[in-house]
């Protein structure tokens, strides 16, 4: 196998930061194991979007237009507030790699905000899956002025 074949993704993409395999049909688990786990992209977009919310500094996560979508979303009658907001993941079997899009406060370092949601979102990622974060990258679309109007506030997760 060459090192191209260990680093393409499911769709063959040389570019991808995520080591991955094929899925086999029976087994798969490590030798000894009594299964294999595997772990939706969901699921790390769910962590990473809480880790980033808990960072001070940040206002909300996705763009403008993402944030106004999902604040029409959130009020229909049995809608959930959608933490994958401005999260996007690419898992693989044994690493992830993360793409944020954030809004920070005015006034705040964005570079202290961003570093921040890194190390919280890969402490909070790999603790819970235990997956190996290969990149976190952080997209700033907007900063949050202090006399701008709330589309839809964010509570902070604590």
């Amino acid at each position: 196998m060459t090192e191209q074949d260990r680093t393409q993704n499911s769709e063959g993409d040389p570019e991808s930061p995520v080591q991955t395999r094929k899925p086999t049909k029976r087994g798969g688990g490590a030798p000894g194991s009594r299964g294999r786990t595997t772990i939706a992209d969901g699921v790390v977009e769910k962590i990473a979007g809480l880790a980033a919310r808990e960072v001070v500094g940040v206002h909300a996560m996705g763009s403008g237009l993402s944030r106004t979508f999902g604040a029409v979303r959130d009020r229909v009658p049995g809608g959930t507030k959608a933490v994958t907001r401005g999260v996007k993941v690419e898992v693989g079997e044994v690493q992830t790699a993360l793409d944020l899009e954030i809004v920070v406060e005015y006034g705040v370092s964005i570079a202290d905000v961003a570093r921040a949601v890194r190390e919280n979102v890969i402490a909070a990622v790999e603790r819970m899956t235990s997956l190996e974060v290969v990149e976190v990258n952080i997209a700033v679309s907007d900063v949050k002025l202090p006399d701008e109007e709330e589309e839809e506030p964010e509570t902070r997760l604590q």
